[in-house]
């Protein structure tokens, strides 16, 4: 029986071409999405065997997807495709019970193998992962910050939406995305989105 699969990724060829390489490889792929948002509907809807995520899309980010799906108790079997290989967010990933994460750079080499493990119950962590170690990709400190600004950021790290955020702080959404900004400003980030999120996951051991 084929592994019925979903996949989502917001680069058009690279989507184009994972499908073909899973097809090529008798899978059968069920659906696709470009972003998070339809990712997440999709597999709520249909609940695949397995979806494979790019952990950067537009809308909700793989990780976010995953978290959604661990909560509400969802069974489908996820795979993380990302061009980050810090360890510490494997183990981000690994709280959310991600069966899999695997370098996008090497997803041709890696992901048959990866699928293979997964279907068996097991867990597929590459090994380029384990061999990186956390870079810091800017000179500015987190002291540039405000207290409100910082523990805001303490928060993403750990996972949490903007959503999330605010009901733990007692505030309204918007004053969250304000300090988002604000913080964005002040770190010199692009404004696209996740650009934040991608921050605090490089500089995680400065912010706490």
């Amino acid at each position: 029986m084929k592994q019925k699969i979903f996949i989502a990724d917001d680069h058009p060829l690279f989507l184009k071409g994972l499908k073909g390489f899973l097809e090529e490889n008798n899978f059968d792929v069920i659906g696709e999405a470009p972003n998070g948002n339809l990712a997440l509907k999709f597999i709520q809807e249909i609940e695949p065997n397995l979806a494979i995520l790019d952990l950067d899309m537009p809308g909700m980010s793989g990780l976010e997807v995953a978290k959604m799906c661990h909560e509400k108790d969802i069974q489908t079997k996820i795979i993380l495709l990302t061009f980050h290989k810090e360890s510490y967010i494997y183990q981000q990933a690994k709280s959310l019970n991600i069966s899999g994460y695997v370098p996008k750079d090497y997803a041709v080499e890696e992901l048959l193998d990866c699928i293979e493990l997964v279907s068996k119950n097991e867990t597929y962590l590459s090994d380029r992962i384990l061999s990186e170690k956390a870079v810091v990709n800017t000179g500015i400190k987190p002291s540039n910050l405000t207290p409100s600004e910082l523990k805001i950021i303490r928060y993403i790290a750990d996972g949490l939406t903007t959503k999330e955020i605010a009901s733990t702080l007692f505030v309204a959404e918007r004053t969250i995305d304000k300090h988002r900004s604000n913080i964005i400003k002040k770190l010199d980030l692009d404004k696209k989105h996740n650009s934040l999120l991608i921050w605090v996951q490089k500089n995680k051991e400065i912010i706490y």
